[in-house]
């Protein structure tokens, strides 16, 4: 437990350079995690509103939505977060 913590202690305060921080996170891995991601967000959201309609048109329609709309959410999310440098 006590090894555990000090390992913790030492990955939170570690610190990055500049050049480190700035080629850690390009944008097209920005756009490759948020497809990836959609794709799974995507079937729970058709699975479940199939669920809700019973109509597998309707919950294609929804689910389409969902994964344009989210995805570039989720992409300019992640550009934010991305120049905030707490928690590096």
């Amino acid at each position: 437990m006590i090894v555990d913590q000090m390992i913790l202690d030492k990955v939170a305060t570690q610190k990055t350079t500049y050049q480190n921080d700035k080629s850690s996170e390009k944008p097209i891995r920005s756009i490759a995690k948020a497809v990836s991601w959609r794709v799974i967000g995507t079937l729970d959201t058709l699975i479940v509103s199939y669920i809700l309609t019973g109509e597998l048109v309707l919950a294609t329609s929804i689910a389409s939505v969902d994964f344009i709309t989210k995805m570039i959410l989720y992409f300019f999310h992640e550009r934010i977060w991305n120049r905030i440098k707490w928690g590096r």
